[in-house]
């Protein structure tokens, strides 16, 4: 059975986790399910935190799939109406079970995790991977140890503004805090400042 024929006899719920690993961008092909969404069914995915600029979650996050964000996702997994689960398995294939003990117990960690995520809105889509030039304004500014009052004055807008941009890019990072957004934006290259510690930057963005 292929995911595109487990998807479509779904009658209740479907969901999924997926890590975005084992080599490939999607294991168990959150872009498909996209295309399998279907009213009175219930879709809810949840993802890594890094996959928020990712364009592929754009059509399902556009659908009536609930997206939500976390750290790490675990395990891949797709569970369908509570009764089937389909899982990776070697060379890249994928197994179907129906063993309650399996389907309970993927559920139980789906379950326990979902609460903690960070929900994905249609306003939280990028375009691209990459920050617009405002986002990136207010980041260096922050970077370098500006207020969001201090900020908005070189930028000559207004602290509102500020605090909305940094709010986006929290979004668009999956961050709880400024502090995290400041080390995922790192981890990601968009500081031209390397010679600042966390600490500072954490100093700078309180």
């Amino acid at each position: 059975m292929n995911i595109g024929t487990l998807l479509a006899a779904a009658t209740t719920e479907v969901v999924v986790m997926s890590s975005f690993s084992q080599g490939r961008s999607d294991p168990i092909s959150t872009a498909r399910l996209a295309n399998h969404v279907r009213p009175g069914v219930r879709y809810r995915v949840l993802v890594p935190d890094t996959a928020r600029v990712t364009p592929v979650l754009g059509a399902l996050s556009l659908s009536a799939a609930v997206v939500r964000t976390v750290p790490h996702v675990p395990s891949d997994a797709l569970v369908v109406d509570g009764r089937t689960a389909m899982v990776p398995a070697e060379h890249e294939r994928l197994a179907v079970f129906r063993l309650p003990a399996v389907v309970t117990t993927t559920l139980e960690l789906f379950e326990q995790i979902w609460p903690r995520a960070v929900p994905l809105f249609d306003s939280d889509l990028p375009e691209s991977s990459e920050l617009t030039t405002r986002q990136r304004e207010v980041l260096a500014l922050l970077w370098e140890g500006h207020t969001d009052e201090s900020a908005a004055a070189r930028l000559q807008v207004s602290v509102r503004t500020v605090r909305r941009t940094v709010a986006e890019i929290m979004a668009r990072l999956g961050a709880r805090s400024r502090f995290q957004a400041g080390a995922k934006a790192a981890d990601r290259g968009w500081f031209d400042y390397p010679q600042w510690s966390m600490s500072e930057f954490s100093s700078a963005v309180g």
